[in-house]
């Protein structure tokens, strides 16, 4: 669930310090997005499956890693401490909701001297699914995200026009400037959220630090999003079901068999502002308001970066021209309509 609130105030604790409440709705929040078949690996020895949760992101990542004998399990399990640990670097960069991170001393002094090469191409990439998408997807979203989740706090209402309008003032992924002075915002109260880009980039980099240590069998999943690597045995890939956005009829819109795959889903039920899901966290920067059109948009990409961004663009997107910047990539895509219409490409 690619826009879910990641980096939330959660993110900042250690899985020892969560509370087992906390630790349990967390969990409880998880598979929503996608559902991830076992039928293969019953049929593995139970000692070349190495299994590891922990929360990060404010959400819990779940590593499964296939081991080609036993003895390769005990560095599978190392491999695993290697890219939990790669992962919560990465956050403590990238988190806006970490006062220490480098994404909040950009959002509080507008101008940061030595961003770290990680942040640097995260807000590339960002940039380039801007210029796909038309500007719709905007890392600059945030002024205007938060004058939501402001309004919702105080008793649930909506932001008033003018004060749309004027959050929509300080939307511009054009005014962040990457130079030899490092990075800098244009404007005043302008500020970036990499909720819907950064969880992709730092599964995708924890998976890297499994596939440099010989493990290529491998799921990671954090939050219902996921990077499916190599098969779960032999003759099967990584079962994977897309879960629908609403809680009625069928629990799963489909099923997928994948590998060397990412997989990302935006919903409207993550954070909604309205009980009919009508206005919810992920908002076009050019209107200021949610899209009336999809429910939920999954993307299956080499890459989880590139499923996040994408993901959250389609939900801004109209449907015919979603499904043709899907195709333009090569990518894969399941859109689900308020109706519940299934519509891919």
């Amino acid at each position: 669930m690619t826009d879910q609130n990641i980096f939330s105030t959660e993110g900042t604790q250690s899985a020892k310090r969560l509370s087992r409440r906390d630790f349990l709705r967390i969990v409880a929040c998880a598979g929503i997005a996608t559902w991830v078949g076992k039928a293969g690996l019953e049929n593995l020895e139970a000692e070349r499956v190495v299994r590891q949760s922990q929360a990060l992101m404010g959400t819990v990542v779940n590593l499964t890693v296939i081991a080609s004998d036993r003895r390769s399990a005990a560095a599978a399990e190392v491999a695993v401490d290697a890219c939990l640990e790669r992962m919560a670097e990465l956050e403590a960069i990238l988190s806006r909701f970490q006062e220490s991170s480098q994404v909040s001393i950009l959002n509080r002094d507008g101008r940061l001297k030595t961003p770290h090469p990680a942040l640097l191409e995260v807000i590339r990439q960002a940039q380039q699914i801007s210029e796909l998408s038309s500007g719709l997807f905007d890392i600059t979203i945030l002024p205007l995200l938060a004058l939501y989740q402001k309004c919702h706090a105080a008793g649930g209402g909506l932001p008033t026009e003018s004060e749309i309008e004027a959050a929509c003032r300080k939307v511009d992924y054009r005014k962040v400037t990457m130079d030899e002075n490092g990075l800098s915002l244009a404007e005043t109260g302008m500020g970036i959220t990499l909720d819907g880009i950064a969880k992709g980039y730092i599964v995708d980099q924890g998976v890297g630090r499994l596939v440099e240590r010989g493990f290529g069998n491998v799921l990671v999943e954090a939050g219902g999003d996921l990077v499916a690597g190599g098969r779960q045995s032999f003759d099967r890939g990584w079962e994977i079901g897309v879960q629908s956005p609403r809680q009625m009829g069928e629990q799963l819109i489909t099923r997928l068999d994948v590998c060397n795959e990412a997989i990302a889903t935006s919903g409207d039920y993550m954070q909604p502002f309205t009980i009919d899901f009508a206005q919810h966290h992920i908002l076009n920067p050019k209107t200021g308001r949610s899209s009336p059109a999809l429910a939920s948009a999954t993307v299956i990409a080499p890459r989880l970066a590139l499923a996040d961004a994408i993901a959250t663009a389609l939900m801004v997107m109209e449907p015919p021209k979603g499904l043709e910047l899907v195709r333009e990539l090569g990518l894969r895509a399941l859109l689900v309509t308020k109706d519940m219409t299934l519509l891919r490409a």
